[in-house]
């Protein structure tokens, strides 16, 4: 993935001892799946060998029910569902998916960052699935004994975050070779859109909502118009705001004595520090992160706003 020859085992040791936000999300994903299979054993030993028992009760009361009704009667489901897996192979690709691009977001944005786009993008997954149960024609005969759980819609948000974020940063695919990550945000997207009339209808809805919120996010980050923009705090607004206009104009003094730049100056000064920007992340596309110098990754962070 990043372009080095290291033993997976101890990548994998080194990423959990961070104790990041990632990693924190993973963790709560198989200890919520260790804990179902730990109710289907116990389910088993009370003399109730089918697994359709324990997956039932569990689904009852943790998966997103497609009928609002119900939904209303049990909210906490739209933040459950998105923790909640039965078969192995389900949350074995939804980990490692969130794995690979969630170290990618880790690199250009922050943990909290990463904590909203989950969170938030599999809400919106989740009530893109609802509203399209309750609306189209299409589900009415399933409305009431539907139900979404797993973290995919959660996944395609950061996907898609990302992607749109750094557009040119490219991946190793097997058999395919090197391919930016927004042809393959792309592919997913136009994938479930037009796999929707196939098997598992909610499960396209929920990744498209996902996609969506996680390409909305983006759009009004660059803006500057959502909560918890990149290296600012709750709370600290005030504070971020003049920090940053002090690092930018100087102190009160430099102001007085020092000429202003006229908008020519301002302007070539802009597109300069944009062409260093595209050149930073040309070379993390070919080489990975790991082969930039501390000054060009300084340099990267301070353009996308985040603390060092």
């Amino acid at each position: 993935m990043y372009g080095q020859n290291t033993n997976p085992l101890e990548e994998i040791k080194r990423f959990f001892m961070q104790r990041s936000v990632l990693s924190a999300l993973i963790l709560i994903n198989i200890a919520v799946w260790v804990s179902v299979k730990v109710i289907q054993v116990i389910f088993f030993l009370y003399n109730q060998p089918d697994a359709v028992i324990a997956d039932h009760w569990i689904t009852q009361y943790f998966a997103l029910p497609a009928y609002f009704p119900q939904l209303i009667l049990m909210p906490w489901t739209l933040v459950t569902y998105m923790f909640l897996h039965l078969e192995f192979w389900h949350i074995l690709f939804n980990l490692l998916w969130l794995f690979w691009f969630g170290r990618i977001f880790m690199e250009f944005m922050t943990g909290r960052q990463l904590l909203l786009t989950y969170l938030l993008g599999g809400m919106a997954g989740g009530l893109c699935y609802v509203a399209s149960f309750n609306i189209f024609p299409v589900f009415h005969d399933v409305l009431q004994q539907s139900v979404a759980l797993g973290a995919s819609a959660s996944v395609m948000a950061i996907v898609t975050a990302v992607s749109f974020w750094v557009p040119n940063y490219s991946i190793q695919l097997l058999f395919i070779g090197r391919v930016r990550i927004i042809y393959l945000a792309l592919a997913l997207f136009v994938f479930d859109f037009f796999a929707i009339p196939g098997g598992n209808s909610g499960g396209h809805l929920a990744h498209i909502g996902g996609a969506l919120w996680g390409f909305l996010y983006v759009v009004y980050l660059r803006k500057g118009l959502l909560l918890f923009p990149a290296g600012r705090q709750p709370g600290n607004y005030g504070k971020s705001f003049f920090s940053e206009r002090k690092k930018e104009t100087g102190s009160s003094r430099q102001q007085y004595h020092e000429r202003p730049k006229t908008d020519d100056e301002y302007n070539a000064e802009k597109i300069a520090r944009q062409k260093k920007i595209d050149q930073i992340l040309e070379k993390i596309s070919k080489g990975g992160y790991e082969s930039l110098t501390k000054e060009e990754k300084e340099l990267l962070f301070r353009s996308s706003g985040k603390e060092n």
